[in-house]
């Protein structure tokens, strides 16, 4: 089966690049703003046309005079990924017409003898369209007007770019891999540790913080086995975020962490842990995600021991107590061919499942070490345990009242079941199901007729009466004394 191609999106900056990235893999993948360079590592994403699966690189903008943050670094990436396309689109801005700019990037796609295809985009109403005639001085032959932003003309686009591949071959789809998010604070050797393990210069790196805005998706096979690393935007406090970019770097993390598998947590060992780290650790035991905590920059800390550091650590989070920790070095390499055996043996470790007898036989010699502590005159029962969920394991407890659950006796069944199964560095969920109450049938209550109150009440009271029986004659004329008006024995 061949492999997928590759289609990468290359223009100067703010022409609407990384919005058309969106509109063909149909998902909000990249960052898309006003401002000029937003996009700085190149970003990829799998998608198809009508069955035909292919895959798309975004670039960042190509500007050579640019005095923009990173700029040499962005065109490094852009380059790469036009040396590794099979075929490209070139984005131009319909509105502003051609620049000198998108002559040069045009005669610098045309000497690559690749397949070339011109994306006129930003034409958002027809009276823009008469402007793609423009463009064709440029020399490409294949011109398409598009609005990325309206969805418009799309397919076209892509019929065009992929018209040099043949549609009966069979391509071949990526098998699952481990997803890994690299998750921490900014500037603490993410992406460092990225190329470290890719060993090239896949993502920016800079001492400045902030440096990486989306999510980057890497594969990599390593001794047979197939790795997604993601490499995300530093976690910021909501407070310190200055701008909309950051907002929405943000939100692509914590959607990283919902995705992916298994979060590689890096602190910087010379900060040590902060307010910060507390968030980010709750944020993935939330999200019920394996977590391996790792100590960056170990090569600069002097004069402190590992013991004091991790007590340190289990005392101010207790979720992290349960996790494999590394001291490594993204920049000397120590550690680090410790990480992917272990991220592995974690990860089938969220995947164990445990039969309902064997939790039954656990909770009762828990319950006989120490039993729950008796509330307001009663005690808890657990009547038996299961587990109903993996990734991450999920247990419920069937119980007589779930209120006199404490918390105490919650976290000493929590340690318990890691201390008898293991489940390092996977979170637990308990969940407690009370005994249901069996409601008793209430007896009919009799209510006696009310007496009428006015003409109408007492025409409707004799005909009710009569239609129940209560004013048939149960008398005969005989039983009556017409003159005294008294009963008469009958």
């Amino acid at each position: 089966m061949a492999k997928l191609p590759k289609l990468a999106i290359v223009g100067r900056p703010n022409v609407g690049k990384s919005a058309l990235f969106n509109a063909i893999c149909q998902k909000k993948i990249a960052i898309v703003d006003e401002t000029e360079g937003v996009t700085r590592d190149r970003l990829y994403g799998d998608t198809h046309l009508f069955g035909f699966n292919f895959q798309v690189i975004d670039t960042g903008g190509i500007d050579p005079k640019s005095k923009a943050q990173f700029n040499e670094h962005i065109k490094q990436q852009a380059e790469i990924a036009i040396e590794e396309a099979d075929t490209i689109v070139m984005v131009v801005d319909g509105k502003v017409g051609i620049t000198a700019l998108d002559q040069d990037i045009a005669n610098i796609l045309l000497r690559t003898k690749k397949p070339v295809c011109l994306a006129v985009n930003k034409i958002d109403s027809p009276e823009l369209r008469d402007h793609v005639y423009s463009f064709l001085g440029l020399g490409i032959k294949d011109v398409v007007a598009v609005s990325a932003s309206q969805n418009w003309q799309i397919a076209e686009l892509l019929e065009a770019a992929l018209k040099s591949f043949p549609r009966d071959i069979e391509t071949e789809k990526e098998p699952e891999s481990l997803k890994i998010a690299i998750i921490g604070r900014p500037n603490v050797g993410k992406s460092s540790l990225v190329n470290y393990f890719l060993e090239e210069e896949r993502c920016i790196v800079s001492p400045i913080p902030g440096t990486t805005r989306d999510s980057v998706d890497i594969s990599f096979n390593l001794d047979g086995t197939l790795y997604t690393l993601i490499d995300t935007a530093g976690i910021r406090r909501k407070k310190s975020e200055q701008d909309v970019i950051e907002k929405f770097a943000a939100i692509r993390t914590e959607r990283a962490i919902e995705r992916a598998d298994l979060c590689l947590f890096i602190v910087d060992a010379v900060d040590g842990m902060t307010a910060q780290e507390k968030k980010i650790a709750t944020e993935i035991e939330e999200a019920g995600k394996c977590c391996i905590l790792l100590f960056n920059k170990w090569d600069l800390v002097k004069g402190f021991r590992m013991e004091h550091c991790l007590k340190g650590l289990e005392m101010a989070i207790p979720f992290l107590k349960h996790c494999p920790k590394l001291f490594i070095s993204a920049k000397t390499g120590r550690n680090l061919e410790k990480i992917f055996p272990l991220a592995a043996k974690v990860y089938e470790e969220s995947k164990v499942r445990i039969s309902t007898h064997q939790l039954n036989k656990f909770i009762g010699q828990a319950m006989q070490r120490n039993h729950p502590p008796m509330i307001t005159g009663k005690r808890l029962r657990i009547y038996y345990m299961a587990q109903v969920d993996v990734q991450p394991p999920t247990f419920v407890l069937f119980v007589n009242y779930p209120n006199l659950m404490t918390e105490s006796y919650r976290k000493y069944l929590y340690n318990q079941l890691r201390e008898t199964y293991g489940f390092e560095g996977v979170p637990i969920k308990l969940y407690l199901k009370g005994k249901e109450k069996k409601e008793r049938p209430q007896k009919p209550v009799y209510e006696a007729p009310q007496w009428p109150e006015s003409k109408q009440d007492e025409e409707d009271f004799e005909e009710e009466s009569f239609e129940e029986g209560l004013l048939e004659d149960d008398f005969s004329d005989e039983d009556w004394d017409d003159e005294n008006f008294d009963h008469k024995e009958p």
